[in-house]
């Protein structure tokens, strides 16, 4: 029988005459791979367990074609987003949303102060990477949370990213890229997107969001990094691997 070669062409060609943008396809090659390898129901299984290969097709395609329909709707759109929750960053991805706009507000407690007092203000290691020297700017946030570090063009935020999220980053495609910043893992946001500051405790974020550019973050060992501004990912790693 022919039926499960038909139904894939009827398929593609379905999804090239709607336009469909394509959902973060991992979740749908695995639900319907799973679908598909399930094993063949025995002789003596009820009549509705006896369908065969063919409702395995039949069943695989209406989800096919549900994945596609739904991508059209807000509530499908919602359905196939990611959240990431990486090195103290929660990452809502697939949720298209404007780019704020305008000049956002100094986050809770943000203070000026010289590299050295940011270092004994804050309760972990605060170090430089040594591709870039010493930065220009240093601001502590939260009596010493945070540690924001500029350059001309970058900014390096510096905190602890464990026990809870710090920032919040809201993107469309292109997804995130899971990298490597020598052994310790990381993700590069190739991008703009929104990012927000979520307060100590969880409280309002009101005013705290801003426009971001291209982004790399990563965790090493308790100290997790948010690199900004370096718009090519061999460069943005290369500073990351400098911290001393």
């Amino acid at each position: 029988m022919n039926f499960p070669d038909d139904l894939e062409a009827e398929l593609r060609a379905l999804g090239e005459a709607l336009g469909a943008p394509a959902p973060p396809p991992a979740d749908v090659a695995r639900a319907v791979r799973a679908r598909l390898e399930r094993p063949e129901p025995s002789p003596d299984a009820s009549p509705a367990r006896r369908r065969g290969p063919r409702w395995r097709w039949v069943t695989a395609g209406v989800a096919a074609c549900l994945v596609v329909l739904l991508g059209f709707t807000p509530q499908g759109q919602a359905a196939v987003a990611h959240v990431l929750r990486f090195a103290g960053v929660e990452i809502h991805a697939g949720e298209p949303v404007p780019l704020p706009s305008g000049v956002p507000g100094p986050l809770p407690g943000e203070k000026r102060v010289s590299l050295d007092t940011a270092r004994r203000t804050a309760k972990f290691p605060v170090l430089v990477p040594a591709e870039l020297g010493d930065p220009d700017d240093v601001r502590v946030i939260e009596g010493g949370r945070v540690v924001s570090m500029f350059w001309p063009g970058v900014r390096l935020d510096a905190y602890d990213g464990v026990l809870s999220v710090v920032w919040r980053k809201d993107l469309g495609e292109p997804w995130p890229q899971e990298v490597l910043i020598g052994s310790s893992p990381g993700w590069w946001i190739a991008g703009p997107h929104g990012l927000t500051y979520i307060p100590r405790g969880g409280g309002t974020a009101q005013n705290l969001a801003r426009r971001a550019g291209p982004t790399l973050i990563w965790q090493r060992p308790t100290v997790a990094y948010r690199l900004e501004g370096p718009s090519d990912l061999s460069r943005a790693q290369k500073i990351a691997e400098s911290i001393r």
